[in-house]
């Protein structure tokens, strides 16, 4: 295969998205990017433009999103900020992740840019094994340059692991605030605490037995990109704000 300029920009944004109404193809010809979203009008010949030519255009493979959980999920456990990190982790638990995640990220612009940093990085070793393994050579290099080559992924500053899971978490937090507060105001807050315990209650009977909590995440307990916020919209977001 020749050595191809490579459109970087158009490839970046390609492997960002991670969204099943759309699909990117390199072309190998001139290394443009050519993407194809549902809906759109001449979706269909872009399709048989690539069924007719598959050895001209290859798929673009985003990193998929239970990848970027993943990522997600180690840079939390790698936060400094015991407080910061425990909040975290709570808003990474479940449905909604990335959103809460890039909510709680608002407020800490300083450890919002180390996130960007270290998934930047992330990102671009997917770009580059991607290349690596289908024998992609560029003509042009990357912007960001070659990333070195690691048996795991980069490694984030101030690493600090924890064995709690987010339940726990916001347990201990609860107990933390009642010995806060004031013996005179105890009364209330058991009364509060009680009616969110009986209403806890009638939800369980209104829906069955639970199932057994486990602590283990499988595929299908993981967020799924497609029904939440593209983390990658965080720079995108910032860039329209700015």
């Amino acid at each position: 295969m020749q050595p191809i300029a490579i459109n970087w920009s158009d490839l970046e944004i390609a492997f960002e998205r991670n969204s099943p109404e759309q699909e990117s193809f390199l072309d190998l010809d001139n290394g443009d990017l050519l993407s194809i979203a549902e809906g759109e009008p001449d979706a269909a010949a872009r399709r048989t433009r690539v069924a007719n030519n598959p050895e001209r255009y290859l798929r673009v493979d985003p990193a998929s999103s239970r990848e970027q959980y993943r990522w997600m999920e180690r840079f939390v456990g790698a936060v400094a900020d015991l407080a910061l990190r425990e909040r975290l982790l709570v808003a990474i638990d479940g449905k909604g992740a990335f959103r809460r995640f890039k909510d709680v990220l608002l407020a800490f612009p300083a450890e919002r840019e180390r996130w960007f940093a270290y998934r930047s990085e992330l990102l671009h070793l997917h770009i580059q094994t991607w290349l690596d393994h289908l024998h992609v050579e560029p003509s042009n290099p990357p912007p960001w340059g070659r990333v070195a080559a690691r048996a795991e992924a980069p490694e984030v500053p101030h690493v600090v692991t924890t064995n709690e899971s987010p339940g726990e978490i916001l347990r201990r937090q609860a107990r933390e605030l009642i010995d806060e507060i004031p013996a005179a105001e105890m009364p209330t807050a058991i009364v509060f605490l009680e009616f969110l315990r009986e209403r806890g209650a009638t939800s369980l009977l209104g829906h069955g037995t639970p199932a057994p909590a486990t602590t283990d995440k499988t595929s299908e307990e993981l967020p799924r990109q497609e029904d939440d916020e593209d983390p990658a919209d965080l720079r995108k977001e910032d860039a329209v704000a700015s």
